[in-house]
């Protein structure tokens, strides 16, 4: 059962977009999803909450912020969206359970020194080998400064980068009816599922 978990100590880097997201393109290749919420704010299981029917089905996963175990069974992916302050015993907890980890980044010089200390921590936690690390670039405006800026950082991290996910609309609306990318025609957001590709194809990889 692998277990995905998008997590970053930033709040508002588009974690629950993240983990919603790919929990519907996970639902849409006919996987049993189940999506856990972690975080006080419970995005993600208000999402779930506004997902139509007739839909691929996402189960919700009752997560406790302070008492993380092994999701039950009876599933066969896991998506885990996180709390902000993600750090300490928190994050053990979570490395316990984790078979990948994302780790959005916003091209803020903010969140790249706050990203910077937190995967330095996330890696040294880590097994050797035992749990895949990434970073995507999240609400990312090509042809600026910051993006530039970004890739420059995350060329220093030895992390891999899976790509840059542009600031768009188009999540918001989605959110709004518990939708994901994988729910509309493709032909409305044809860049968005570009973008996409390579998270979900580090998400398939073994």
């Amino acid at each position: 059962m692998p277990v995905i978990v998008v997590a970053n100590p930033k709040g508002g880097v588009g974690k629950s977009t993240l983990s919603t997201n790919l929990a519907g393109w996970l639902a849409r290749q006919g996987h049993a999803v189940m999506l856990g919420d972690a975080d006080r704010q419970q995005s993600a299981r208000t999402w779930l909450g506004l997902r139509p029917g007739g839909l691929p089905v996402i189960t919700g996963w009752e997560v406790a912020p302070d008492h993380l175990v092994k999701p039950p069974k009876g599933t066969s992916h896991v998506v885990l969206d996180t709390p902000a302050g993600l750090h300490g015993k928190k994050l053990d907890d979570v490395m316990k359970i984790a078979d990948k980890v994302l780790v959005p980044l916003q091209p803020s010089i903010f969140d790249i020194y706050a990203t910077r200390a937190f995967l330095s921590e996330l890696m040294a936690r880590r097994k050797s080998g035992d749990v895949q690390v990434a970073v995507i670039g999240n609400r990312v405006r090509e042809g600026t400064i910051s993006a530039d800026q970004l890739a420059a950082f995350l060329g220093t991290l030895g992390v891999p980068l899976l790509g840059q996910l542009r600031d768009t609309q188009n999540y918001i609306h989605l959110a709004a009816r518990g939708l994901s990318l994988w729910d509309v025609a493709p032909s409305r957001v044809e860049k968005d599922l570009e973008q996409w590709g390579p998270v979900t194809r580090w998400a398939a990889r073994d």
